[in-house]
C-alpha cells in the first residue's frame, strides 16, 4: 500500500512517493521526526527520517512510539490511491480498513482524528453503501461530520422526525457544543439515559422544518495535492449545518441527564476501574439499572436488609468493604459520601451522613443503616429546617452524654425531638432518628471538643451557649434536670455557669423575676443574686417558663452557628490532600475561599488557567513554569485538590488541557 518511484505528478513531486534515488541513512533513529517539516515529503526530508520511515513501514506500521508525521506520509499515498487512481471496490474496502486501523492506533492525536475521520466519511460516501447509517458522537474538525449531516438531511427530505440517537449525534458533533465532564466520562450511560429522556419529551421524534440550503461536500486531501467535489454524489439533500433551534430544544435534556449522572461520574473519577461495581451500579439513575445490570446488587440488598432487621448497626469498615470489595486501611469523607449515595439508591439511609455530621465515623466504629422513605436519592437536598434540627439534636446529645451516661428520660426527650418539627419530611425525621441512634452508641469525645473550642472566639462560645439554652427550652419549659445538663455544657464551652440564670431571665415569659427555686421553709432573708452552688444544692427546683417567641428568634440563628460548628468539629483528617511543600502550603488570609487548601503558587496557577477554556500542551507548560512548578506535578496536585474539594477534576488532559470551570463557578473568557 505504498507508491515507489520518482512521484512526479503534473510537474510536482508527490509527498508520499518513495523515491529509490534518494539517500537513506544507516540509522533509523529519528522517531520524533526532527528532520521532517509539518507537511512532510519523502523526497525532501532528512535521510535519517527516510530510514526511520522505512523502518516504521517494515515494522508493521503500528508502533505508537513513532511521530505521527510518518503516519501521514503513509496516509498521503492511501488517500491518493483511493480518490485519484480509482481502484476497484475490493481495494477501496481494503484502504478503508487500513485507514480505520491507523485511526485505532494513532487516534489519540487530534490531527489524525480530524484528517482520517474526514477521509472515512468521504470514502463511505463514494462507496455509496446502502447499509444503515451509524450515528457519530466524536467531533472531527470544525464542522458537523458529513455523515451526520447527510443522515439527518435525508430524514428531513423524507419528512421523517429525527430520533433521539441522531439528535444526540447532531449535538455532540456540533463544533459549538460542549458536553460536561459527567457526559464525557460516562458516555455509554449518558447516551442511554438521553435517549430515554428525549423519547419522554419527544415520543415521536424531533419534528423539524426542512431547511432550504442544500448540502455540498468537497474532500481536501491531507497532503494538499488535490481536492475532490463530491456534491453530485449527495444530491439535493437539506443541510442542517446552520440550524440552531433544534439544538436549543434538546440542550435542556442534555443538561438534565448530565446532572442525573453527576454522582456516578464522580465515582468513576475517583475509581476509573469501578464501572460495573455494586457501588457504581447503585449510583446509576433508576432507568439505567435494567440496561446496565449488576448481579451482585440483589446480594447487597439482602445483606443490607439483614443488618437493618438486626438493628441497623454495622461496622463502617465492613460496609465499605461490602460496597467496594476491599477492606479499607482508612476511610475519608468522600468515600463515606459515596457509600451513603450508593445506599440511597437502594432506599437505604446511612447515619451519619458526612455532608451534615459534625464528625464522621472512624475505623472501628459503626454506622446505622435504616429504611429511607419517600424514594429519596439526592441526600444533599434537604429542607432548610433539617440542618437546624440535626444541630439541635447534636447539642442535646452532647448535653445528655456530659455525665458519661444517658438516662432513659434523656433518651425519650431526644427521641421526641426527632418528631418535634412539623415541617420536616418523613425521610428527614427518619434520618434524625438514625443519627440519634448513632450518637447513643458513639458518644462524643469531650477532650478533643474542649481543645477545638479553645480556638474559637468568646463571642461564638457565647452564641453556642445561648443556642443550647434555646434548644433545651424549645418546648417553652426548662426543668431542673435540664439546667444541670446545661451547666455541664457551659463548662465544656468555657462559659461561666452563673451566666445561665441571667440568660434565662432574658428568655423568661414574664418581665417579673423568675422563680429559680422554692425554699423548704419560710424565710425573711434573700440573697440576690442567688449563687449557682446554692441552686445546685436544692432538691426541688420549679420549672422555668420561657417566652417561645424569644426562643424561636434564637433558633433562627441555628444555620449560622451550624456553619461555625462544621468548621470546629468536622472530622476531615483523611480528606485533605497534601499539596505543596511545608513552606508554601498555607493560604493567604483573605484570599478567595474557592482556592482554600492550595498553596500560593498553585492557587495563582489555577487563577490563570481559568481565564480560558483550554490550553495547548506548549502553553500549559509555559504557564506552569512561570510559577516555578513542573507540569505533571502541578496537574496532579491541582486535580487531587479539586477532587478533595469538589469531587471533580479541574483539568481534563486530552490533546489539550481542558478546564472545567463549573466546579469553581467561574466565567471563562
Amino acid at each position: 500500500m505504498v507508491y515507489v518511484g520518482p512521484g512526479m505528478v503534473a510537474g510536482r513531486i508527490d509527498n508520499g512517493f518513495i523515491d529509490p534515488s534518494k539517500p537513506v541513512a544507516g540509522k533509523a533513529d529519528d522517531l520524533q521526526a526532527i528532520g521532517m517539516p509539518y507537511w512532510p515529503n519523502y523526497s525532501t526530508i532528512h535521510p535519517r527520517s527516510r530510514a526511520t520511515y522505512l523502518a516504521w513501514l517494515s515494522g508493521g506500521r503500528s508502533d505508537p512510539g513513532y511521530n505521527v508525521g510518518y503516519v501521514f506520509l503513509y496516509f498521503y499515498g492511501l488517500e491518493r490511491r483511493f480518490f485519484i487512481d480509482n481502484p476497484d471496490r475490493d481495494e477501496r474496502k481494503a484502504i478503508i480498513a487500513e485507514v480505520g486501523r491507523l485511526l485505532d492506533v494513532y487516534g489519540s492525536n487530534g490531527s489524525v482524528r480530524n484528517y482520517m475521520g474526514s477521509f472515512l466519511q468521504a470514502a463511505r460516501l463514494v462507496m455509496s453503501d446502502d447499509g444503515e447509517p451509524v450515528p457519530e458522537f466524536d467531533k472531527s474538525g470544525y464542522e458537523i461530520p458529513i455523515s451526520v449531516r447527510l443522515a439527518i438531511g435525508r430524514m428531513l427530505q423524507d419528512g421523517k422526525p429525527v430520533p433521539a440517537k441522531w439528535a444526540l449525534s447532531w449535538l455532540a458533533t456540533h463544533p459549538e457544543s460542549r458536553l460536561r465532564t459527567p457526559a464525557k466520562r460516562a458516555f455509554p450511560e449518558f447516551k442511554a439515559l438521553f435517549e430515554i429522556r428525549c423519547n419522554e419529551r419527544f415520543p415521536n421524534g424531533l419534528k423539524l422544518a426542512k431547511p432550504r440550503r442544500t448540502l455540498s461536500f468537497d474532500y481536501r486531501a491531507a497532503s494538499g495535492n488535490f481536492e475532490i467535489d463530491l456534491t453530485e454524489r449527495i444530491g439535493g439533500i437539506p443541510d442542517i449545518g446552520r440550524l440552531s433551534k433544534p439544538l436549543n430544544q434538546i440542550s435542556p435534556i442534555v443538561e438534565g441527564v448530565t446532572t442525573e449522572l453527576d454522582k456516578f461520574s464522580r465515582y468513576l473519577g475517583r475509581n476509573p476501574g469501578g464501572r460495573g461495581s455494586i457501588e457504581a451500579h447503585a449510583l446509576l439513575p433508576d432507568p439505567l439499572h435494567a440496561l446496565f445490570p449488576c448481579p451482585e446488587l440483589d446480594e447487597l440488598k439482602a445483606w443490607v436488609q439483614d443488618h437493618i432487621d438486626q438493628g441497623g448497626l454495622v461496622p463502617v469498615a465492613a460496609l465499605v468493604e461490602r460496597l467496594e470489595g476491599i477492606r479499607p486501611d482508612k476511610i475519608g469523607r468522600r468515600q463515606l459520601i459515596g457509600a451513603a449515595d450508593a445506599l440511597a439508591c437502594l432506599s437505604t439511609g446511612m447515619a451519619p451522613d458526612p455532608r451534615f455530621a459534625l464528625r464522621s465515623p472512624k475505623l472501628g466504629e459503626p454506622v446505622v443503616l435504616f429504611p429511607l422513605p419517600d424514594g429519596i436519592t439526592r441526600l444533599e437536598d434537604v429542607s432548610e429546617a433539617y440542618p437546624a434540627a440535626l444541630l439541635s439534636l447534636v447539642l442535646g446529645t452532647f448535653i445528655a452524654h456530659a455525665d458519661g451516661t444517658v438516662s432513659e428520660l434523656e433518651r425519650r426527650h431526644l427521641t421526641a425531638r426527632c418528631e418535634a418539627s412539623e415541617i420536616l419530611s418523613a425521610s428527614e425525621k427518619a434520618r434524625l432518628h438514625a443519627n440519634l441512634k448513632w450518637m447513643m452508641v458513639v458518644p462524643p469525645d469531650l477532650g478533643p471538643i474542649r481543645r477545638r473550642l479553645k480556638d474559637i472566639g468568646e463571642e461564638v462560645r457565647h452564641e453556642l451557649g445561648r443556642l443550647a439554652l434555646a434548644i433545651v427550652g424549645a418546648d417553652g419549659v426548662i426543668d431542673p434536670t435540664e439546667i444541670k445538663a446545661i451547666q455541664k455544657l457551659f463548662r465544656i464551652l468555657g462559659l461561666e455557669t452563673e451566666d445561665i440564670y441571667s440568660r434565662l431571665h432574658e428568655l423568661a415569659a414574664a418581665p417579673e423575676p423568675v422563680t429559680v427555686f422554692r425554699p423548704k421553709s419560710p424565710s425573711t432573708e434573700y440573697v440576690i443574686p442567688i449563687q449557682p452552688e446554692e441552686i445546685a444544692a436544692q432538691d426541688r427546683l420549679a420549672p422555668i417558663i420561657l417566652d417561645r417567641e424569644r426562643v424561636s428568634a434564637i433558633m433562627a440563628d441555628t444555620a449560622h452557628v451550624s456553619n461555625v460548628l462544621h468548621g470546629i468539629f468536622s472530622d476531615d483528617e483523611n480528606d485533605v490532600a497534601d499539596v505543596g511543600s511545608e513552606e508554601t502550603e498555607h493560604t493567604v488570609s483573605g484570599q478567595d475561599e474557592r482556592f482554600a487548601g492550595l498553596d500560593a503558587r498553585h492557587r495563582g496557577l489555577v487563577e490563570e488557567l481559568t481565564r480560558q477554556p483550554a490550553w495547548t500542551p506548549e502553553a500549559f507548560e509555559k504557564l506552569v513554569q512561570q510559577f516555578e512548578l513542573m507540569p505533571s506535578g502541578a496537574l496532579e496536585t491541582i486535580n487531587e485538590w479539586a477532587f478533595d474539594r469538589f469531587d471533580e477534576a479541574l483539568i481534563e488532559e486530552d490533546e489539550v488541557f481542558e478546564v472545567n470551570p463549573e466546579i469553581l463557578d467561574v466565567s471563562i473568557t
